[in-house]
């Protein structure tokens, strides 16, 4: 019952909780949430069911909880980078990168893209994180440019059209794949469409 649900305060129970949420988003990434439930979620952490249901409700109530705590790295690597020193003279080369590193970790958690943004329209509370982080990044990098002498006006909207762009780059050269497409002009014509966006 959810009434049980304990939060841990020693260190020892806090580190268990913690191995429970590694191992079970771990497992949900690998193979699927469809096909993970809580008694594989608690061998692979090395702990009992009973242990599994004293710190969480239900393997969603873990998926979440990993959500939280891995998804920054995995979907939204832009909110772990330090940005405090940031200089937009950099822009064209930066905006390169960020769409060479966009696709590397795209490819390094491609289990994990394909399990977890599936969920997006079947689980409210996946939605919701994807919903709040997206706008996240929005913000940061709007505000970042804003830093750097850029108008506000409509600049949260740019924003917004860039991110979707770099996102659909990512996904057509990581899961579509056609065979017909020049990724590498694709790529260019991305970053050459994102600039003209930007022209001050």
């Amino acid at each position: 019952m959810v009434d049980n649900i304990r939060e841990p305060k020693q260190q020892r129970a806090i580190e268990k909780k913690d191995k429970i949420i590694e191992a079970g988003f771990n497992l949900i990434c690998k193979n699927g949430y469809y096909n993970t439930n809580t008694a594989e979620i608690a061998k692979e952490a090395d702990v009992s069911t009973g242990i599994v249901y004293q710190y969480f409700k239900d393997k969603n109530d873990i998926l979440l909880e990993g959500l939280y705590k891995f998804g920054d790295n995995i979907f939204f690597p832009i909110l772990t980078l330090d940005l405090s020193n940031y200089d937009i003279k950099n822009f064209d080369n930066d905006l390169t990168n960020l769409i060479a590193s966009q696709i590397k970790n795209h490819k390094l958690s491609q289990r994990a893209h394909e399990e977890i943004t599936a969920m997006i329209h079947t689980d409210s509370n996946v939605a919701k994180y994807f919903y709040d982080k997206e706008f996240e990044v929005t913000e940061r990098i709007k505000n970042l440019l804003v830093k750097n002498g850029y108008e506000e006006e409509q600049l949260l909207e740019k924003v917004h059209i860039i991110i979707g762009l770099i996102d659909n780059l990512c996904h057509e050269i990581i899961y579509h794949k056609h065979k017909d497409i020049n990724y590498d002009a694709m790529t260019n014509i991305t970053i050459n469409m994102i600039k003209n966006l930007f022209k001050k």
